[in-house]
Parts: C-alpha cells; sequence; structure tokens
C-alpha cells in the first residue's frame, strides 16, 4: 500500500471511530433507561453534614413565613413556611457519617413499627379508651389508657419548620408530620420536658390560650383523652415508647401574616427522641390535623437533602406546578391519618418489573396500599414487591462492584475511588399510566464515607408499603385535598 493510501486509511478509520464512539457517548447520556450517580457529590456532601454547625445558620426568625392570594378570587390563601432538615438545626455529635446513617436507620425502623401500630389498632376498631376519671393534679401517661394511638417516633423526625404560637407570638421549631394529626408543644409548668432548642411555651404569657372543655368537639375527636374539672386532657404515645400528655387548649398559631386559632396539646409530660423541637404539626387527614383545622385545600413541600443545610418550603392552598406526575390520592375508610397513592408498580431500565399491582392495593377491610410519609426515611415494600425490584436492578448493575450489607440494605456497592457512575433508572409507576423517573442519588445512597452505597428501599412484612423521604428528596409533593389527588414535581424545591 502507498504511504498516502496507508494515511487516508488511517485518519478514516481514526475518524470513523471518534464519530462513532461520540454517537454512542451521547446516546448513553441521553438514554432515559440510565440516569448517572455524582458519587463525588455524594460523598462531599456525607462528609460536610458531620462538620456542619447549626450556629451558622442564619436565624430562623429572620426567615417569615409569607401569606399572599393566589388570585383575586381565591378564597384560600397562600401561607409558605420554611422547611429545614433535621441537621440544621440539631448537631448531632456523631462521630462519622456511618454511626449516623446508623442512627437514622434506627430511628427510621421505630417509625415504621409505629405507623403499623397505628394502623392495626384502626382496623381492630381501638378508637377510644375506657377511660377512668383523674383524681390527681399530677399528669401522669399511667393516668390515661395507654393504647398507641399516633403514628412516630418524633426521634424519626427529619424536617422542622418556624411557626409562632400565642398572643403575642412566640418562635419554634416544630416537627413536620404527614403521619399523625395531633398539634402539640411543650408547656409550662413542666412535670417532666426534654431538652428543646427554645425556651418552653409559657401559657401565661399569651392573652389567646383557652383551655377546651370536656364537652368540646375537638376533645371528642381524640382518640386518648381525659377529663378533669371539666379539663379536656390528652395523650400521644408512639411506638419507641415516647409519648406527650397534658391540656387540650385552644391558641393562635402565626404562619407570617396569617393567624389562625387551633387545637393542640400543650404538653406538660413529655419524654422521648424529640430532637431539640418544641412539638410536632400534624399533617395527616384527620380531623384534628393542621390542614384540617385550617381548611386548606392543600398542603405541599419540597424535601432538600437531608445532608444539606438548604432549606426549601411547606406551603398551604398552592397549585401543583404544572409539570406534575398526577395520581390518585387515597383514603383508607378505618384511618383518615394517612395519604394513600395509586402505585401499580415499578420500572427498572426502562422496563416494568415483574409486581402484581394487587400488591399495592388496598382491600375492603383497609389492609395493604402504600402511603405518601414525610416522616418515614427509606421506602418499604412487601417483600415480594421488594425482591423483584431489587434483582431487576441487581440484573442491570452487573459491573458494579458488590459490599458487604449494611443494616436493612441487602444490596449495597463499593464505588469508591469513583466520581459518577451510570445506572439503571428506577420510576414509579401510577394509575392512569403515569411514571415518575427518580433521579439516582433518590435511590442509591452513601452510608460511609468510604464510597459505600447501598439500593435505598427495604422489605417489610407489614401488608402496608410506604414511600419514604429518600425517595421523595428534591420533589416538590402536593397533595390536593379538595380533588383527592397528589402531584410530584421534580426539581421544584
Amino acid at each position: 500500500m502507498a504511504p498516502s493510501s496507508f494515511f487516508l486509511f488511517l485518519f478514516t478509520f481514526t475518524f470513523s471511530s471518534l464519530i462513532l464512539t461520540t454517537l454512542s457517548r451521547t446516546t448513553l447520556l441521553s438514554d432515559p433507561s440510565t440516569t448517572t450517580l455524582d458519587v463525588a457529590d455524594s460523598l462531599s456532601q456525607a462528609h460536610d453534614v458531620i462538620s456542619f454547625d447549626p450556629k451558622t445558620l442564619e436565624p430562623l426568625d429572620l426567615q417569615e413565613a409569607q401569606e399572599a392570594p393566589l388570585n383575586s378570587s381565591s378564597v384560600s390563601p397562600l401561607i409558605t413556611l420554611q422547611l429545614h432538615p433535621r441537621e440544621s438545626i440539631s448537631n448531632s455529635h456523631h462521630s462519622d457519617y456511618k454511626s449516623l446513617v446508623l442512627s437514622r436507620l434506627a430511628r427510621d425502623s421505630a417509625r415504621v413499627n409505629s405507623l403499623n401500630i397505628k394502623l392495626q389498632l384502626a382496623l381492630q376498631g381501638v378508637d377510644r379508651a375506657d377511660l377512668e376519671p383523674m383524681q390527681t393534679s399530677e399528669i401522669r401517661p399511667e393516668a390515661l389508657s395507654t393504647p398507641v394511638t399516633s403514628g412516630i417516633s418524633l426521634g424519626s423526625g427529619e424536617y422542622f419548620t418556624r411557626v409562632g404560637v400565642g398572643s403575642p407570638a412566640r418562635q419554634f421549631y416544630m416537627v413536620l408530620d404527614t403521619g399523625s394529626d395531633v398539634n402539640w408543644l411543650q408547656c409550662q409548668p413542666c412535670t417532666d420536658c426534654y431538652q428543646q432548642s427554645d425556651p418552653v411555651f409559657n401559657p401565661t404569657g399569651s392573652s389567646t390560650f383557652r383551655q377546651l372543655t370536656c364537652d368540646a368537639p375537638q376533645c371528642a375527636a381524640l382518640h386518648v383523652s381525659a377529663c378533669r374539672n371539666d379539663k379536656c386532657l390528652y395523650q400521644v404515645a408512639y411506638g419507641d415508647g415516647s409519648y406527650t400528655v397534658g391540656d387540650f387548649v385552644s391558641e393562635t398559631m402565626s404562619f407570617g401574616s396569617a393567624i389562625k386559632t387551633v387545637a393542640l396539646g400543650c404538653g406538660h409530660d413529655n419524654e422521648g427522641l424529640f430532637v431539640g423541637a418544641a412539638g410536632l404539626l400534624g399533617l395527616g387527614g384527620g380531623t384534628l390535623s393542621l390542614p384540617s383545622q385550617v381548611k386548606a385545600t392543600s398542603i405541599s413541600y419540597c424535601l432538600v437533602n437531608r445532608d444539606s443545610s438548604a432549606s426549601s418550603t411547606l406551603e398551604f392552598n398552592s397549585p401543583a406546578p404544572g409539570d406534575s406526575v398526577i395520581a390518585p390520592l387515597l383514603k383508607n375508610r378505618k384511618v383518615d391519618t394517612f395519604y394513600y397513592v395509586g402505585l401499580t408498580g415499578f420500572s427498572v431500565g426502562g422496563r416494568p418489573v415483574s409486581i402484581p399491582p394487587s400488591i399495592f392495593q388496598m382491600d375492603e377491610a383497609g389492609n395493604g396500599g402504600i402511603i405518601v410519609d414525610s416522616g418515614t426515611a427509606i421506602t418499604r415494600l412487601q417483600t415480594a414487591a421488594y425482591n423483584g425490584l431489587r434483582d431487576a436492578f441487581k440484573r442491570l448493575t452487573p459491573d458494579l462492584p458488590s459490599a458487604a450489607n449494611f443494616a436493612l440494605f441487602d444490596t449495597c456497592y463499593n464505588l469508591a475511588g469513583r466520581t459518577s457512575v451510570r445506572v439503571p433508572t428506577v420510576s414509579f409507576l401510577f394509575s392512569g399510566g403515569k411514571s415518575l423517573a427518580l433521579p439516582a442519588k433518590n435511590y442509591l445512597i452513601p452510608v460511609d464515607k468510604s464510597g459505600t452505597f447501598c439500593f435505598a428501599f427495604a422489605p417489610t412484612s407489614s401488608a402496608l408499603s410506604i414511600i419514604g423521604n429518600v425517595q421523595q428528596q428534591g420533589t416538590r409533593v402536593s397533595y390536593d385535598i379538595a380533588n383527592n389527588r397528589v402531584g410530584f414535581s421534580p426539581n421544584k424545591c
């Protein structure tokens, strides 16, 4: 072959190879069946959260809630509150990221157990306790009946907001919880109060504080209550042994310029893993929840990554973003707290996973189904559904080096030394043929600083499945209460 012909051949071959490589790369990056996990960024956040100092945050008193009309004809004003992850207000003093993750998973398991206890009590018809009148002035949990009536361990509350209570309003950190209804905060005088970030609320300093009587409809709506000297008393107990007991009262809550009068617990005896918050805002679907009491037509939130110091918003009466993936919002006739969603299955790598849709359906007795919950971290699926999802993911990741199991995770990978990896896309499939593709960071999460990442789903022996907040991070979740729909809109924090 002549030299000129050889060089022409070499140039043509090299140029063609370059074109093919570029096309292949472009096709890979635009392929919706795969997505990129930014390993370096996830590990960087894992490192930063351990050394993060909540004292460096801007004081949340300066980050006021806002109230504005949605439009000139709206009767329900838009109320917006700042939303912060747990580590933003609580320095948990963990020595390394692995111990922080283990602590989170332990709290998460306690919460899931509590949600299941709440559901089982409701299905068994345990609505109220057969209560004896109190004879002592000291409020103790032993004086009330002991059934567990709410859904969580407050130690697993991962997101907080700042609201005003009383007149004049005092600002308090409150845990947000879509898995319970009763709003409450610690009150003076304290028989037994845990340590919180703010001074304990003093009812004597508020001109709008009112004790609810035993015949008040709000008192009748409590699952566990008692009466003493015509004062309504409440108890909320949680599955890990935490509880709050005290007076059930009415008081004003301030959300920026919006001031609402709500029924809430004034807790004089409170014990458990409450992480510095003054109390809890119940965002469930029951009559005593905050959305129900302020007559909200919708609630929405966007949960930032728990390893981030960033914040987002909790909104009442805001419309779902136009690009939302809409799914039906279902109700359980036996328990009105939980937000059930019409899920039919999953896809991995663009292919539906072989899971019977009946696994996610609720039967006539109220068993089964899947709920969306802000306080549960890791999505729990019935074992058959989990196995199908996990096996489909593992089949499409044969080149990723495996790592040992970690706590409740049985599918982990060693990604040490890698900047990013391409992985199959995991998507939720909802009724009506709608699908929601998850970012890779919402299902492959670091469990240490060394590069171990685990598939962030877990099996449960319970009939109830739960979509947790790891899968919700970075997505605006909008509960359209008026129209029984829930919307998911990525990147709307």
